[in-house]
């Protein structure tokens, strides 16, 4: 099959991203994070935000992007699984995006409004109790969507992983709608990339099985994936962890351009100004399951951040919510965010901003009220945007 060169890649991706966001309002949300945060500064509700402690915030903390994610011993947990628009900014932000989110998957579901305010309540509590005790707090009865796609993951292999992303088990990349072929500057670049020490240590420290190997590329791919990220840098490579037998194990590696995030920063706050390196700091104390096996590079007068992909590494996919899920998914993964906050500050900090977010408890939910009324006013800014991208996507097909 032909594959687009360079030159005609960038169409054909923001095509996709286009048509990726007309599949439905949840997908318009995760893939709308520049207008979030235009529609959340503009919105009548943003002076009353609190502005929290200044710690590392996922910037985009929807539910595609928490899932399970695999320790170097084997340990799942469910953390946050994308950090490209990590900054050290206002905590309140992850918790209003969260929301948005579930708001918007709510509706999906056909739930009434009753159960998207009893979502956001229990939200709220699911995050203060992580403040309150980030390493032995109650994240309440573990949702069947949790529960369900972590017991897959703790069977999952390389062959399910190849299978999954390859549509092969054998360690090749097939070309094709998924995976582009590159050019040769790209394969050499990447070549090189693999050849950098630090690069095999790093991979290298995630096999348990012997030290003593040497890392090499067997099959590299431009690696058409994500919503809001198309058009970036993007490569998939298999790689080979080869003993002095000749024997080999593979591991999948993922590559993708780092760039400068939408989600606003405290200002005077202090961070990697390489992008790449903003990521990787930030999902060491965010998301240490995924810190641990992430490495910034420079590629092609770019900046890209190296990942090996586990088999057990795995997104929510949420296609329908009953109502009694809902409300048990809202304060479990609000309790993910909350850990991954609070696990930055120390008690008085954590005192502090669960202070906070006890205060400005006047509406008729027992939520506070700029929470409710951002997500009420940003769902509504969503809905309408939603609309207006599918007349366009409607008119330009």
């Amino acid at each position: 099959m032909t594959t687009p060169g360079r030159s005609d890649r960038q169409a054909i991706l923001e095509a996709s991203r286009t048509r990726k966001m007309a599949r439905s309002a949840h997908a318009y949300v995760r893939g709308n994070t520049a207008a979030f945060y235009d529609w959340l500064q503009a919105g009548p509700h943003a002076p009353r935000v609190p502005d929290g402690p200044a710690i590392w915030i996922c910037g985009d903390a929807h539910l595609g992007n928490l899932g399970p994610l695999a320790a170097g011993d084997g340990r799942i947990e469910i953390q946050v699984r994308d950090l490209d628009q990590a900054v050290i900014g206002n905590p309140a932000h992850d918790l209003i995006r969260l929301g948005l989110s579930l708001a918007t998957a709510a509706r999906g579901s056909d739930l009434p409004g009753v159960i998207t305010a009893r979502m956001m309540e229990e939200m709220v509590q699911g995050y203060a109790a992580a403040i309150a005790d980030p390493t032995s707090g109650n994240p309440g009865v573990e949702p069947d969507v949790v529960r369900s796609v972590k017991r897959q993951a703790l069977g999952r292999r390389w062959k399910h992983l190849a299978k999954e992303r390859l549509d092969a088990v054998e360690p090749t990349l097939p070309i094709g709608k998924k995976f582009w072929a590159l050019s040769k500057e790209e394969r050499d670049a990447l070549e090189g990339v693999f050849a950098d020490p630090s690069v095999a240590q790093l991979i290298l420290s995630l096999d348990h099985k012997d030290k003593d190997r040497r890392v090499r590329v067997v099959d590299a791919a431009y690696w058409m994936k994500g919503c809001s990220s198309l058009g970036l840098l993007r490569y998939a490579v298999i790689v080979g962890l080869e003993n002095a037998r000749g024997r080999s194990d593979y591991a999948l590696v993922d590559i993708k351009e780092a760039v400068a995030p939408v989600a606003p920063a405290y200002p005077g706050v202090t961070m990697p100004s390489d992008n790449a390196h903003r990521v990787a700091a930030a999902a060491r104390a965010l998301s240490p399951h995924l810190g641990s096996r992430m490495i910034p590079v420079s590629m092609l007068d770019r900046t890209l951040f190296i990942r090996e992909l586990a088999p057990q590494d795995l997104k929510l996919e949420v296609e329908q919510f009953s109502q009694g899920e809902a409300i048990k998914a809202a304060r479990y993964l609000a309790f993910v965010i909350g850990k991954a906050h609070g696990r930055q500050l120390n008690i008085g900090q954590r005192a502090e901003w669960g202070s906070m977010l006890d205060a400005d408890r006047r509406g008729k939910i027992d939520a506070p009220s700029w929470l409710w009324e951002s997500v009420v006013s940003l769902a509504g800014r969503h809905e309408a945007g939603y609309l207006e991208h599918c007349r366009r996507y409607a008119l330009a097909a």
